[in-house]
């Protein structure tokens, strides 16, 4: 099997010959008008394409406060204005698809607290923040989450919800999408 990277934007797959296209939490990254004029190229008639983005993790309401305090006041001011896109669930974005209206989804995954503070710190504001300041967001709020956790190495549910988008190609028959 061969593999091949390429632009959102020009793939390089030939027309109608794809199913469904996916795009987890980086829609806000394309330009859009090109993309879009992509996935209609490269979709068959009646083809998906389904759009996500998650939102804060969430664990109880204990932790949350700690994740939305990180997240909304320590590094806040550190997430690129697309951001908002992608807390938005990519509502407030163009889509020009026939849309479905998908059920809820929500992304699961158990961990310990050394897990969660390892993902904390994978978000582009943290990162950002270390870069600009030479300090960690993290440890500002490390004493609370440890608190609030509890035993460190026990396993917590922890939970993303996720907005989909997700629409048909509409037939060039009829103008309609292929149900």
């Amino acid at each position: 099997m061969t593999y091949r990277v390429a632009p959102a934007e020009d793939s390089g797959l030939e027309t109608e010959t794809v199913d469904l296209v996916t795009v987890a939490q980086a829609l806000h990254w394309f330009d859009r008008p090109r993309f879009y004029a992509e996935v209609g190229r490269v979709l068959v008639p009646g083809g998906v394409i389904a759009v996500w983005s998650y939102q804060l993790a969430s664990v109880d309401a204990r932790v949350d406060r700690v994740i939305r305090h990180l997240h909304g006041d320590v590094v806040g001011a550190y997430w690129p204005p697309e951001r908002a896109l992608v807390e938005r669930g990519y509502a407030s974005v163009s889509f020009p698809f026939a849309e479905i209206s998908p059920p809820p989804f929500l992304m699961e995954e158990t961990w310990d607290l050394a897990q969660l503070v390892g993902y904390l710190g994978t978000w582009s504001a943290v990162q950002r923040y270390r870069e600009k300041t030479r300090g960690d967001p993290i440890e500002r709020v490390r004493p609370d989450l440890e608190r609030v956790w509890g035993d460190p190495e026990g396993p917590r549910v922890v939970r993303w919800p996720l907005s989909l988008r997700v629409g048909r190609k509409e037939t060039p028959q009829n103008g309609r999408a292929l149900l």
